[in-house]
């Protein structure tokens, strides 16, 4: 392995494989001994092997900017991210607390709003967030689910904590690649998994699927639930995943045409006539899921569907008005939520984030702006960020003008120099900074797939992981109690 390693230097945060001083850190020491005898022949071989694979699979996605509008292999690493099993308990139990009372809060915020009396949320940021729907007030879903499932972004920093960098509960992606990725680790590089140690993760579309099931509308017998998942089509970037779950799970794919709503039930258009739906995985934003309510041009959607909804006669997965967590504004005073409706101290600490909508903070982001990572608050992609200490004076001038004229639309968070995983350039391994996205499945009870998307930057100097911007990912592994202490 020497001459994949020739020149490899650490960034500014902690490599996730080696310690400062270069020795192997205990989760990565079995994997270690065994990628030890390759060469970056080898290395290149199966890296051949494993692209081959995932564009055999279809295992692809599409980046809109694109002029070509071309789909791509989602570039993937052999090396993996490890997690100890210690480790593992403790992001695990962090997930399933900052679900449980994210629940709690998106029914508070379209109920009684006990937490802006009590000022655990500002009552503007609430009411100004494009993710807010007023139509879900007094509105319940099954179970008081909200957030069936949940994509929670991490990164390791400095220190070595994990914390939450945002949470995304509208129509997170990625889980597909999770699944996908370890596919693939198993049928082209077998030799480098300690045997009986990784946390499997095929169990995923089993514990899905029985979510569906478990938040089906009242009255509806489990064996007669009839699950689909409607997805905008071929042309949406995450299309992928969406036909990969209905395979992996065994109910429909759907686009809105294909189904209608009578008498405030759904039905789908099959080919033995209309069949009762119960339950929409959606994959369709909010405003696009219902052209009588809201956008009108919308051809994606069902007529009829929100008040259906409303009715309780199909439930919508995730519910809608999820968006107002999605906003980074809200991220911001998750932990506060954690406090009053748990009465717990967050186990994953948020990254400090400043909000453009409050006054002090405003004063704060335009004074030091330069060492801090400037972000749309409800955008998505990694796109419309500026990273101060990258920034020319002219993109810093920019961008707090842009600041000053919306506030309300900007967050800002200081600079994370989050952990790295070594990658392979083409010639030898390099450090990547990379975060992670775990999935949460919540329906009577909250299941965390082990290990996540990891995502990795496109090059050494970025900060930036997402595949929109030319980031790959890696297999994610868990380490069994056994072996992670």
């Amino acid at each position: 392995m020497a001459d994949l390693l020739t020149g490899y230097r650490t960034l500014a945060g902690p490599d996730e494989m080696f310690a400062p001083h270069g020795e192997y850190r205990f989760a990565y020491r079995e994997f270690a001994e065994r990628f030890r005898r390759w060469d970056a022949d080898e290395y290149r071989a199966r890296q051949s092997a494993s692209d081959l694979e995932q564009l055999n699979g279809g295992v692809t996605f599409t980046v809109y900017q694109d002029q070509a509008g071309t789909e791509r292999i989602f570039p993937f690493s052999l090396i993996p991210r490890i997690i100890t099993a210690e480790e593992w308990a403790v992001i695990e139990a962090g997930l399933v607390q900052r679900v449980t009372a994210l629940n709690r809060f998106l029914t508070d915020l379209y109920g009684e709003q006990r937490c802006i009396r009590d000022g655990v949320i500002p009552a503007e940021l609430v009411e100004s967030a494009p993710g807010f729907n007023p139509r879900m007030r007094g509105f319940v879903p099954p179970l008081g689910v909200w957030a069936h499932v949940a994509g929670i972004d991490l990164i390791r920093d400095r220190e070595g904590i994990f914390r939450v960098l945002e949470d995304n509960l509208r129509t997170p992606s990625g889980v597909s690649y999770v699944l996908e990725n370890r596919r693939t680790m198993l049928n082209v590089v077998p030799d480098l998994f300690p045997a009986g140690s990784v946390a499997p993760v095929d169990e995923y579309a089993d514990r899905l699927l029985e979510m569906l099931v478990a938040v089906r509308p009242a009255g509806v017998d489990a064996d007669e639930t009839r699950s689909v998942i409607l997805t905008p089509g071929s042309y949406n970037s995450a299309y992928f995943e969406h036909s990969f779950l209905a395979r992996q799970m065994g109910i429909e794919l759907v686009e809105g045409r294909d189904l209608l709503v009578h008498d405030h039930h759904v039905y789908l258009r099959a080919t033995t006539g209309l069949e009762p739906v119960h339950v929409i995985y959606r994959r369709v934003d909010d405003e696009f899921l219902d052209p009588l309510v809201f956008r009108e041009d919308s051809a994606l959607g069902v007529a009829g569907l929100f008040e259906a909804y409303r009715a309780g006669n199909v439930t919508i997965v995730n519910a809608i008005g999820n968006g107002i967590v999605d906003d980074k504004v809200t991220c911001r005073f998750v932990p506060a939520a954690i406090r009053y409706f748990l009465g717990e101290e967050p186990i994953l600490p948020n990254v400090d984030t400043f909000v453009g909508a409050l006054p002090s903070d405003l004063e704060f982001i335009l004074a030091n702006l330069g060492d801090l990572v400037m972000k749309p608050s409800n955008a998505s992609g990694g796109y419309g960020i500026v990273i101060g200490p990258q920034a020319s004076a002219a993109d810093l001038q920019a961008a707090r003008e842009r600041l000053r004229a919306n506030p309300s639309g900007y967050i800002a968070q200081p600079l994370q120099e989050f952990s790295t995983i070594p990658s392979f350039d083409g010639e030898r391994l390099e450090a990547r900074r990379a975060d992670l996205r775990p999935f949460v499945v919540t329906g009577a009870s909250s299941w965390v797939l082990p290990g996540g998307l990891t995502r990795v930057a496109s090059d050494s100097t970025s900060y930036i992981v997402n595949s929109s911007q030319g980031g790959g990912s890696k297999d994610t592994w868990v380490l069994r109690p056994s072996r992670g202490t």
